[in-house]
């Protein structure tokens, strides 16, 4: 994944990481919670009536420089970027979100980095219940705590991996996703649906998540939800205050 105007300095002072840098399994997951911790998961764009640009120097230029957030095949390509720069090597791959009540295609992307000699699920960019920091791939079954979070990596009866969340006393299957890896284009088709058909949430409604080390703020619609250390508080926004909560709460620049 490669963007004429990347500049790793640039990417990490936008995330505020620090300490050492390195190809390796440590590096890869503080990198990516810093990433979480100040980068939102947000669909303003898609609410403007925009098809999100699936350009690599567009969704620099739009994270690291404006400042904004993105949705998955932003946030996890602006990933994607750093983890090249910093010489980890990853692929993508398509995953099918399985919250929904029917069956949905493959519209969710991943990535699956390789380090300190094994594979690691990372994504940056599930608005439900996202995963905190790598999974290991040789981990199935096993619970993996994540702050207050719980996950684990399964297989389903055809060798299809789940990642599953546990959410009200059992596990949920979030989405699910083979190994086969996929190219940026191929992403294109599943980008234009999520910013244009009528039944996608991104078109349905504002949705902008920001993952914090004691949980995350979701604003959904005008419903602004905290979750900090287990606990749940969850108010209603007036319209006229919703764009200063976007600056105050989330770090966003505004879209133009």
């Amino acid at each position: 994944m490669h963007a004429n105007n990347f500049v790793l300095d640039d990417y990490l002072k936008r995330i505020g990481f620090s300490g050492p840098l390195a190809a390796n399994a440590d590096t890869l997951a503080r990198l990516m919670r810093a990433q979480l911790f100040s980068v939102p998961f947000e669909n303003l764009d898609v609410q403007a009536g925009k098809v999100v640009s699936m350009t690599p120097e567009d969704i620099v230029q739009k994270i690291v420089y404006q400042p904004r957030g993105g949705y998955c095949y932003e946030v996890n390509g602006l990933f994607a970027m750093a983890l090249q720069a910093i010489g980890l090597p990853y692929c993508l791959l398509a995953a099918r979100p399985m919250f929904y009540p029917v069956r949905r295609p493959k519209t969710h992307m991943v990535l699956l980095v390789h380090a300190d000699g094994r594979d690691w699920l990372c994504d940056l960019g599930f608005g439900s219940y996202g995963i905190r920091a790598p999974m290991a791939l040789d981990g199935l079954d096993t619970p993996v705590a994540q702050d207050d979070d719980l996950f684990r990596l399964s297989r389903d009866a055809d060798g299809v991996y789940l990642l599953q969340a546990w959410v009200d006393g059992q596990w949920a299957n979030q989405y699910g996703f083979d190994l086969h890896p996929q190219e940026w284009i191929d992403f294109a088709p599943a980008n234009y649906l999520n910013s244009t058909h009528p039944e996608a949430i991104f078109v349905q409604k504002r949705l902008v998540v920001l993952h914090t080390p004691q949980g995350r703020k979701i604003l959904l619609g005008d419903s602004l939800k905290r979750i900090e250390n287990g606990v749940t508080r969850q108010h209603s926004v007036p319209a006229e205050q919703a764009d200063q909560l976007l600056v105050e709460e989330f770090a966003l620049s505004l879209p133009a």
